[in-house]
């Protein structure tokens, strides 16, 4: 993430990720989440902190999916059922449960598929917000398998030439094993930045890049800006003449095969708080041998990063690169965390009779 999205050194609580994810488990069991499904929910929140995805990690996503539950938006004790299936492909009712914990499910039902026809894809409808997406993608890795995640989120990100919102963000995550080096990951919203960025960088007093927010008529502020009052997001790329064409493009193929395909609407229809959820395990064994596929994997992911670099850049990154980094570090000294986060943490576990490890 960049420097504006996260906080300071001088303002951080450091937690520990045992600490964070126990806490964090206890407040989904209180809502009424039975507690392995807490457990994952935890987790999944848990590991974007520690891969340095704020965003989509505990401190900007748990009071929204507390919210979520207290009002009954979100159903606690889903009852996920499977209403179309073939031996490479199933369609899931959601019954409005948290895609924290659906997707992982989904996800184990994709891998299965893959070890049995080689290609497993599952959509998930009527559905909530499923955090990062690309922890579901990643449980793939370990089956020697290609795992991709994409969510057809509500509006939020203007066509191109549009001056109304009618796309989500729609992430799009992939995850690639190797052998000895990190894996692959790659994890990106369609528009230019995160809409959950946007609400960490109002939370800093953080100023945004040009491109990033277009005026409440739809257009594209193209200087720094402070977090306007009102705003909608652009598609990657910001303008025409900068690529937002395929932006724009790529949200759309997301909104179709994580929400038209369903069968349960999409990002716009019928809108928040509904979400639509794709994922799909691809089993390497099925085109080549795992063990030499990994090797080039690592000779791949090498040449990438022995790319001699530009002036003013130390290095070459590839994706989940900087994630895996992160993580080494976050399990050493903790999750840096924002004061008043900690601060409605606290509230929170107070409010709901929860131990706070912290």
């Amino acid at each position: 993430m960049l420097p504006q999205f996260r906080v300071s050194q001088e303002e951080a609580i450091n937690v520990s990720g045992d600490d964070l994810r126990a806490t964090a488990a206890a407040i989904f069991e209180k809502l009424g989440v039975p507690p392995e499904d807490a457990q994952v929910g935890a987790d999944v929140l848990v590991l974007a902190d520690l891969r340095g995805v704020d965003s989509h990690g505990v401190s900007n996503m748990l009071r929204s999916y507390v919210n979520g539950y207290t009002s009954g938006q979100i159903n606690p004790r889903p009852n996920m059922k499977i209403v179309r299936e073939t031996p490479a492909t199933a369609s899931i009712d959601s019954d409005r449960g948290l895609g924290v914990i659906t997707a992982p499910k989904a996800m184990e039902i994709a891998i299965r598929k893959a070890k049995e026809v080689g290609v497993g894809m599952v959509t998930l409808g009527n559905a909530r917000h499923l955090g990062m997406a690309s922890y579901h993608a990643m449980m793939a890795l370990q089956h020697d398998m290609i795992g991709v995640c994409m969510t057809s989120c509500p509006p939020r990100t203007l066509p191109t030439f549009g001056a109304e919102p009618r796309l989500g963000t729609n992430p799009i995550a992939v995850a690639v094993p190797a052998k000895n080096d990190h894996p692959f990951v790659f994890d990106a919203a369609t528009s230019s930045v995160a809409q959950n960025k946007i609400e960490i960088a109002r939370r800093l007093g953080a100023k945004l890049e040009p491109g990033w927010l277009a005026t409440a008529d739809g257009t594209p502020i193209m200087e720094e800006m402070e977090v306007p009052e009102i705003y909608h997001m652009l598609p990657m790329g910001a303008t025409r003449e900068l690529g937002s064409h395929k932006g724009y493009g790529l949200s759309c193929v997301v909104d179709i095969l994580a929400g038209v395909l369903t069968g349960f609407g999409y990002g716009a229809v019928p809108g928040r708080p509904n979400f639509g959820h794709y994922v799909a395990a691809y089993s390497i064994a099925g085109f080549d041998d795992p063990e030499h596929f990994k090797t080039n994997m690592d000779e791949w992911l090498h040449m990438m990063k022995s790319t001699r670099p530009a002036p003013g850049h130390d290095r070459v990154l590839v994706a989940g690169q900087p994630e895996a980094e992160m993580e080494v570090i976050r399990r050493e000294e903790g999750i840096p965390l924002h004061p008043e986060v900690v601060q409605w943490i606290q509230d929170t576990c107070g409010e709901l009779s929860v131990e706070c490890r912290f």
